[in-house]
């Protein structure tokens, strides 16, 4: 019998965003943007900005437990998408939190 070690990375978020039409551009500008934030969360480990269709965002971001997404939920990533959200957004960001169970280092 085989074990799967454990992953350095447990907690994660998954979260979706639609763009308001004709805001697309200006909601991956400020994804693009919000790398320089992410590199200062010392608790994010990985942080990905997705686009997954025309109007379709997402962010992918990785901690090693439960602090960490507290820390990122409550950070500045997350304040400036709550407060550009009205503008660019066109419904509020699907947030889900999500363990990890296997990964590949």
């Amino acid at each position: 019998m085989t074990t799967t070690p454990i992953p350095a990375v447990t907690r994660s978020l998954l979260v979706r965003i639609e763009a308001k039409p004709g805001k697309e551009d200006e909601v991956e500008a400020f994804l693009r943007g919000a790398i320089a934030l992410a590199v200062e969360e010392q608790r994010t480990i990985h942080w990905f900005a997705l686009r997954l269709g025309p109007s379709t965002f997402g962010v992918f971001d990785t901690f090693a437990g439960e602090e960490g997404r507290k820390a990122h939920l409550e950070g500045p990533i997350a304040a400036a998408l709550m407060a550009k959200a009205p503008e660019l957004l066109a419904a509020a960001p699907v947030i889900e939190r999500v363990d990890i169970i296997a990964a590949k280092p």
